[in-house]
């Protein structure tokens, strides 16, 4: 159960990660971009952006809780990834249609293939002893 949590948070973090890397960015990109005036400053740029660093330390614990669940005998790669990535692109996308800074579409067809990389990942999952871990 403590191996399946970890993963849990993993998948959250790494969604909040890329989506606060999205929100950051729009800023850098407004000012020009993230290389117009070299390394140092975009190093410099995206150590003053709140979102950024905050996205580096979610993909910092993200890798943490991942590893973590990895250690688990039970869990198999072949579970865990599908589960950690495919949850994460659906949060995502559900966010990022519904939060006003991102505001992204969201057809009726990206909808449902949403909806059948869920079934995917419960389809995956189901077949597996790893849920007991």
């Amino acid at each position: 159960m403590k191996y399946a949590l970890a993963l849990v948070a993993a998948l959250l973090l790494n969604a909040a990660a890329n989506l606060l890397m999205k929100v950051g960015m729009k800023s850098v990109a407004a000012s020009g971009g993230v290389l117009k005036d070299g390394a140092l400053a975009a190093v410099a740029a995206v150590a003053t952006s709140s979102p950024l660093v905050i996205g580096l330390v979610c993909f910092m614990l993200n890798a943490a809780f991942y590893m973590y669940a990895l250690q688990s005998k039970a869990l198999k790669i072949s579970i865990a990834y599908p589960i950690m990535v495919g949850g994460g692109y659906a949060l995502i996308a559900l966010v990022a249609r519904y939060h006003p800074a991102l505001g992204e579409r969201l057809t009726w067809g990206q909808a449902l293939g949403v909806g059948l990389v869920l079934v995917g990942i419960v389809l995956i999952a189901a077949q597996s002893d790893a849920a007991a871990a």
